[in-house]
């Protein structure tokens, strides 16, 4: 019974890690992907702005 439970938490982490990539996976792209990169792309927009804004004074 030692290899059992040796071999437990293992098993049980690489059941947990295979959910972690493929919940990632799933949730790449979708509806949601075009309001993701709206607000990355309006996030940089800003920052440019900034950085332009400030090295003109």
């Amino acid at each position: 019974m030692d290899y059992v439970s040796a071999l437990v938490p293992p098993v049980v982490m690489a059941a947990l890690f295979t959910a972690l990539i493929v919940t990632i996976v799933k949730s790449q792209g979708g509806p949601n992907k075009a309001k993701e990169d709206a607000i990355v792309d309006a996030t940089i927009a800003r920052a440019e702005a900034t950085r332009q804004g400030g090295g003109e004074n």
